[in-house]
């Protein structure tokens, strides 16, 4: 049954899913009306784009809350309820704060706390805590840290405790010595009328280390280079700007929704002893 016709035939009022569901529901054919009974959307497990989350909450008219946590951590520890999904909210990209009894910090490489509002990994201290992996204690004592759980996610903590999540730590792109998230750069392109998917990879650049590429999926017209390069003037840095751009059909997503970065990445680095330069 498609998600379109069972949320109308059954009647569903609240719905969990990843954000690369949310864009095949509403891409889906139909009409509005078949998200009328929809009160509640949770969404989590992959970085969502601003314009997807927005479109979301036009379509399906429903309040939406963000959790983030990990399997290691009892599943969610974070969470962004409602009342900072509205259209004017600048926490739309946030994942959220900790739960009761929840605590985070960003550590630089060392595990050394860095100051609010500086990018580093997320660590997380919760009561619900894996006790270790089987079988596996070298893997146990490089994740579990006197308490702490390494999540292995770049992001950063604003004024009031918010988490943002920047990327996964070894997603991101060294250019020319400056760190670039890739997903940051998918928000900005996310952004233009005639992107419907993106996925943003780090290239071998034999005069700036690494050069980020985005593969897009278009809507029914293609955008030229020109136009996104224009596009993202205003928005991005330039050394954050893709170099390249490919478009395609689909971006390969695992069964959560997450972009599988290794598979497009691997055939860029198929001469090169390692996939860093």
């Amino acid at each position: 049954m498609a998600a379109r016709t069972a949320i109308r035939s059954l009647g569903i009022t609240t719905a969990i899913a990843v954000p690369a569901m949310l864009r095949q529901i509403l891409d889906a054919p139909g009409s509005l009306s078949d998200f009328t009974t929809l009160r509640k959307i949770i969404y989590g497990g992959a970085p969502i784009t601003e314009s997807l989350l927005r479109r979301a909450a036009r379509d399906f008219g429903a309040d939406f809350a963000q959790i983030y946590g990990l399997t290691e951590t009892g599943n969610t520890a974070i969470c962004l309820p409602p009342d900072q999904h509205g259209p004017d909210s600048t926490r739309l990209r946030a994942a959220g704060r900790p739960y009761p009894g929840v605590e985070v910090r960003i550590t630089d490489e060392d595990g050394t706390p860095v100051p609010q509002g500086e990018v580093g990994e997320v660590w997380l201290r919760t009561p619900a805590a894996m006790l270790e992996y089987w079988n596996l204690p070298e893997t146990t004592a490089d994740t579990l840290i006197d308490g702490w759980i390494r999540t292995g996610d770049a992001g950063r903590l604003d004024a009031e405790g918010y988490l943002f999540i920047e990327d996964r730590v070894k997603d991101m792109i060294l250019v020319a010595g400056e760190n670039v998230f890739p997903a940051e750069v998918e928000n900005a392109i996310a952004g233009h009328p005639a992107v419907n998917d993106v996925a943003v990879i780090g290239v071998p650049d034999d005069a700036s280390g690494e050069a980020v590429l985005a593969y897009i999926v278009p809507h029914e017209t293609i955008p030229t280079s020109r136009d996104l390069a224009l596009f993202l003037r205003d928005r991005l840095a330039a050394f954050k700007r893709p170099t390249q751009y490919l478009f395609v059909d689909k971006i390969p997503r695992n069964p959560s929704g997450k972009i599988l970065r290794r598979t497009l990445r691997e055939q860029h680095w198929l001469d090169r002893d390692r996939q860093v330069n």
